[in-house]
């Protein structure tokens, strides 16, 4: 039994009205005050209404506390706040085989396991303080609780496809800890009312196999790349080759499991239809955690065509593209045409050329496609050749260009084909580019090592769905997307810096030919060169409606602040470019009021 004039102390400190250091014999322990303010916060959650023996409640602890001398206290009192907290059921024997600190030698490759950009990973990037890998939405439930009670910053990782990495690493010099949601990938199929619940930790390939598997005539109209998590990637828009026919993956969302600040676990119902709205291409990790969508089943012929049809600059390319800026939206809603765009070899030569491959999917026989082609887009000379007939889960995999030897089972292993640096943007484009600056372009693209465009069409059913339906706006008006990407495979600082450098001087050039007030900019195309919060997260509405705000969502912004503001009014999920909450209450009364004579 301590001595008695311990537990006066102790019973103040475990109810947070002790403002000294806890001390029980010197050579045991001494926390420092954070270390404490932070056991303090775990004491509050179970041993205040614990009903144990008084040795109990003090003994228990004081082992605790004691481990804090040679450990990292957030390590330690998240882990005793999911151990103690006996609502969700947490065993030891869990917690160990689904929490992971940089000690552990699977730290590295878990962290590692998902992240698509090398450049988040490396020696230079931040590294969280654990990571937590939950097997069921209570575990993540328990997370949120334990994570909010004590103060700690939660980063949410369904397949590591952020282009900044915000998932799993930061640029606010913040501690944090990432939830990785890998092992939820439950996917259920329902043919007969045409939907599918699939959990946020799958990925889009899994998920086209699984629906693959029970119907040949129908598919999801979601992402180009199969390793894409399902959870993040529907919350940016989630657009693909079936975009002009059925729209984006958020487009096609019937309901969603969301768990809130409050750890409570939401459907479309119970979250309302306004948060509804909001987790439907607001971007990710502002409202809550998805732990699963359910989206509607598309119909798909059994059989669809696909073509590759690259040119050249000696082959013309230069016109055949500003022919296709002209076409390519007002084409036949079965058929999307996307345009890659890098430098290539000339044959036989040291000479570098620019290449633009034509890839391309229609939902339909190669027969009807070629009377299409000729009809509306004959410049790009397409022959019965150039295509080949396949079943729509095959062109995933001939889209996100892979051999079509590989059979559509690599889609269940969730990996993409290659990882690499590289920093991304995008663009959207409302009139065609001219021929002269197409060769601005061309000339850039020549003086750097491995750069990308990707160049995305819109029309069909993109311009015929309105602006504020969901929070992606880049609808009617819209020709088509830029994707820019640069990568490189030498990890040193200094050379990101050079590649990085080179793509925001392309940026600057091409401001002259996209869209513009705002310069628009696709949320899961993440840029933090754009804008991003400050560290202590004040005054960021202004910030962030002057910068990259605007640039996502359009006037969408506004509505989805004045929803963040009302379901997360702790600003609990946050992140570089997190929807921000209004400071004042004041100010949400404002602006209710002006939402409101603007007839929203």
């Amino acid at each position: 039994m301590p001595p008695p004039n311990i537990l006066p102390k102790f019973k103040l400190a475990v109810s947070g009205r002790y403002n000294g250091a806890v001390k029980y014999d010197q050579n045991l322990f001494q926390l420092n005050r954070g270390q404490l303010d932070l056991f303090l916060k775990t004491s509050q959650l179970h041993l205040l209404t614990s009903q144990m023996p008084y040795f109990s409640r003090f003994f228990v602890p004081l082992l605790l506390l004691a481990s804090f001398c040679s450990s990292n206290p957030i390590q330690d009192t998240f882990y005793q706040c999911l151990s103690l907290n006996n609502t969700y059921s947490l065993t030891d024997d869990q917690l160990s085989n689904i929490f992971f600190t940089p000690n552990n030698t699977a730290f590295t490759p878990l962290l590692n396991s998902t992240a698509q950009n090398l450049r988040c990973i490396a020696s230079y990037a931040a590294k969280p303080e654990l990571i937590f890998t939950p097997l069921h939405e209570t575990h993540i439930q328990t997370a949120v609780i334990c994570a909010k009670k004590l103060g700690i910053q939660l980063r949410f990782r369904s397949g590591g496809h952020d282009y900044e990495g915000i998932s799993y690493t930061t640029v606010m010099d913040l501690p944090y800890v990432v939830i990785d949601l890998a092992k939820l990938r439950g996917i259920d199929v329902n043919v007969e009312d045409g939907s599918v619940w699939v959990e946020a930790g799958a990925t889009v390939g899994e998920l086209y196999y699984r629906v693959a598997e029970k119907s040949k005539t129908h598919g999801i109209a979601a992402g180009l790349c199969t390793s894409l998590g399902v959870g993040g990637h529907i919350t940016g828009g989630a657009y693909g080759s079936m975009m002009r026919k059925y729209g984006l993956g958020a487009d096609n969302a019937l309901d969603a499991k969301i768990i809130d600040a409050n750890g409570r676990i939401l459907d479309r119902k119970a979250m309302g239809e306004d948060v509804f709205w909001a987790i439907r291409g607001g971007g990710g990790g502002s409202y809550g955690v998805i732990v699963s969508w359910k989206l509607k089943l598309v119909v798909v012929p059994e059989t669809v065509t696909v073509f590759n049809v690259e040119k050249t600059l000696e082959q013309g390319a230069t016109k055949i593209l500003y022919k296709w800026q002209q076409v390519a939206e007002k084409l036949d809603e079965n058929l999307f045409i996307r345009v890659l765009i890098r430098p290539s070899n000339i044959a036989n030569s040291t000479e570098r050329t620019i290449s633009t491959t034509y890839n391309a999917l229609f939902l339909g026989d190669v027969n009807t496609l070629e009377e299409i082609m000729k009809q509306s887009f004959p410049e790009l000379g397409l022959t019965k050749d150039d295509c080949f007939e396949m079943s729509w889960l095959e062109s995933i995999l001939f889209i996100a260009g892979y051999p079509r030897t590989i059979p559509t089972s690599v889609l269940l292993a969730g990996k993409p084909a290659f990882l690499n640096y590289f920093k991304a943007k995008s663009d959207f484009v409302t009139t065609p580019i001219p021929e002269e600056g197409l060769e601005g372009i061309w000339k850039r693209f020549l003086e750097e090592e491995q750069p990308l465009m990707i160049w995305n069409p819109y029309g069909g059913m993109m311009a015929k769905i309105p602006e504020a339906s969901i929070p992606f706006p880049h609808r009617n008006g819209t020709l088509f997307k830029i994707q820019y990407v640069n990568s490189w495979m030498n990890p040193e600082k200094q050379v990101m810096n050079k590649h990085v450098d080179w793509i925001r001087k392309l940026y600057n050039y091409m401001t002259q030919y996209v869209s513009k007030f705002p310069r628009q900019a696709y949320v899961n195309y993440r840029d933090l060169d754009i804008g991003m919060n400050n560290n202590d997260f004040k005054n960021d509405f202004v910030k962030a409606a002057s910068s990259w705000g605007t640039r996502y969502f359009k006037n969408n912004f506004n509505r989805l602040v004045k929803i963040k503001t009302e379901f997360d009014p702790d600003n609990f999920f946050k992140h570089e470019q997190i929807i921000p909450v209004l400071p004042f209450k004041t100010n949400v009364q404002r602006f209710k009021h002006l939402h409101k004579r603007k007839g929203r």
